[in-house]
């Protein structure tokens, strides 16, 4: 979604989602749209589930519009705001993560204090486990995007 959404990142054909509202038994979106699927076979573009990934509690408020130009009539895709995006994979973090976070903050999407003030207000309170281990890789992703403050 880095890609997608924000222009910029590393070259990828997936668009990861965390939820899907289905209409109908039908709406099984891997199967439209995932790997190996018509819509991959013609755009080279597919769909897969976020396996790892907590988004803060009030991410819903803050989801925008992918490809809003698009006519679909019946798919509408909701992008996470970058610093959401960035604290859903706080929990993983990977090295392919900590790269989409550096990005989206030289690139200016993702404000410093924004970022702490959501991590201990909407994410932290709901974390199950290694709640320190967390707070310590939240610290290390401050100080690699903004070493000076």
């Amino acid at each position: 979604m880095v890609t997608q959404q924000y222009g910029i990142g590393r070259e990828t054909s997936d668009i990861d989602f965390l939820t899907i509202v289905a209409q109908s038994p039908e709406d099984d979106v891997e199967a439209l749209a995932g790997l190996g699927s018509k819509l991959y076979r013609k755009y080279r573009l597919y769909m897969q589930h976020a396996g790892v990934a907590t988004p803060p509690a009030d991410y819903e408020k803050r989801l925008t519009r992918m490809f809003p130009a698009a006519a679909w009539k019946r798919l509408q895709l909701l992008a996470l705001d970058a610093t959401d995006l960035a604290l859903s994979k706080l929990e993983r973090n990977a090295e392919r993560d900590r790269e989409d976070f550096l990005r989206l903050a030289r690139a200016g999407y993702i404000d410093r204090q924004v970022l702490k003030d959501r991590y201990y207000k909407e994410l932290r309170p709901y974390l199950l486990s290694r709640i320190s281990w967390h707070d310590k890789t939240l610290e290390l992703w401050l100080e690699m995007a903004w070493p000076t403050a």
